[in-house]
């Protein structure tokens, strides 16, 4: 692999202590969420409930050296440097053979589940900033991607506008909307509009539900961590891009780029079978009929993309999900990344492909998708 251009679409930041209390409005301070120290070990609180342990950010590699010694949480001076460092962060990426590093949060990912709209607007808009920071101490190698809020589209497309400013590279939104306002619903017209206009691309990354009514703060209870959940992840981004597929959006905007993250690969081809199928086979009069002669899997060749790690029976259905769709991820410093091993392992996973396959899938596709000069 050392010939190709190697770029992790899918590397993490792990939250420094003190990323929101220092940049929180004073009717936030108390609410946004901080680091807490526990009989157990350190906590990431918000407004008054426990989210989310550092085991994360602290067990990287620990899979291939030490899988009997991992831990559910610890303290944060054993989090990894490189998650919330940009020196140490490029330092692990040399140490890796990576050479770009698309970056998405770690606690951030479980904030989505906050219900106040006004509170979850500032804690993106407190990450947004501090992300600015971090990937501006390296802008062609580190790349991060804003956490937008799109409860109320206008303010959203605001918030996307103004990290495009700051030059992040992408924006992510919710995979599960609240019931009744799916990615199928006008609202989210103008989101649309604004990221084809800008030329930025939107993921939708794995546990970064909404919750509906009625519905808690999804806090540690394992609502967005437990097996079940995991293994049935793809569920929901199903969903939201049957939505948008189905309501037309990527025929009125045929330059919207949306991203499955961290959802693997293996899905996708009986979600393509069972689209066209459905477009096809099940035809009701008042469903949206494409002007354009495509069908419901063009869509998806053209306008998504997915975000993968070790899936190598995605890898083996290549051909039918698209070669031009995939984008590898190392998932740096989580406990599951394939630090410090991912040459080797893109190498294993991508046996059978051809070179140009290789070079496009290991960071040919990421350059493209996110505009890397």
């Amino acid at each position: 692999m050392a010939n190709y251009r190697v770029i992790s679409s899918d590397n993490h930041v792990f939250e420094p202590p003190d990323l929101w209390t220092s940049r929180a409005k004073p009717a936030f301070k108390d609410r946004v969420p901080q680091l807490v120290r526990e009989y157990d070990g350190d906590w990431w609180f918000c407004n008054g409930h426990r989210t989310i342990g550092l085991s994360a950010g602290a067990q990287t590699g620990m899979r291939f050296e030490a899988p009997e010694k991992m831990v559910r949480t610890t303290t944060f001076d054993k989090v990894r440097r490189g998650g919330y460092e940009p020196a140490a962060h490029l330092t692990d990426m040399d140490a890796d053979g990576v050479d770009v590093s698309i970056v998405y949060p770690t606690v951030g990912l479980l904030l989505y589940s906050v219900p106040d709209t006004a509170l979850l607007s500032e804690i993106f808009r407190g990450y947004n900033n501090w992300l600015a920071e971090f990937s501006g101490a390296e802008p062609k190698r580190l790349k991060g991607i804003a956490m937008i809020n799109v409860d109320d589209v206008t303010e959203g497309v605001k918030e996307l506008q103004r990290c495009a400013k700051m030059g992040l590279a992408g924006g992510m939104i919710t995979v599960d909307p609240p019931e009744g306002k799916g990615y199928d619903n006008p609202m989210y017209e103008p989101l649309w509009a604004a990221a084809q206009d800008l030329d930025i691309p939107l993921g939708m990354h794995i546990a970064t539900n909404r919750p509906g009514p009625g519905q808690d703060f999804g806090l540690e209870d394992r609502n967005r961590v437990r097996n079940s959940f995991l293994a049935n992840a793809d569920h929901w981004v199903r969903m939201s891009l049957a939505d948008m597929i189905f309501s037309g959006v990527f025929e009125r905007y045929p330059k919207l780029q949306i991203g499955t993250v961290e959802h693997e690969l293996s899905w996708i081809p009986h979600f393509l079978n069972r689209i066209d199928y459905t477009y096809t086979q099940r035809v009701q009069q008042e469903r949206y009929r494409f002007k354009e002669a495509m069908l419901p899997s063009d869509y998806f060749h053209r306008n998504v993309f997915a975000g993968f790690q070790e899936d190598e029976m995605g890898i083996r259905d290549r051909h039918i999900i698209g070669v031009d769709n995939l984008l590898w991820g190392s998932d740096y410093p989580h406990v599951e990344s394939t630090f410090p091993r991912s040459h080797q392992i893109i190498e294993e996973i991508l046996t059978g492909c051809t070179e140009e396959e290789k070079t496009k899938i290991a960071g040919g596709n990421a350059a493209r998708i996110y505009h890397l000069n």
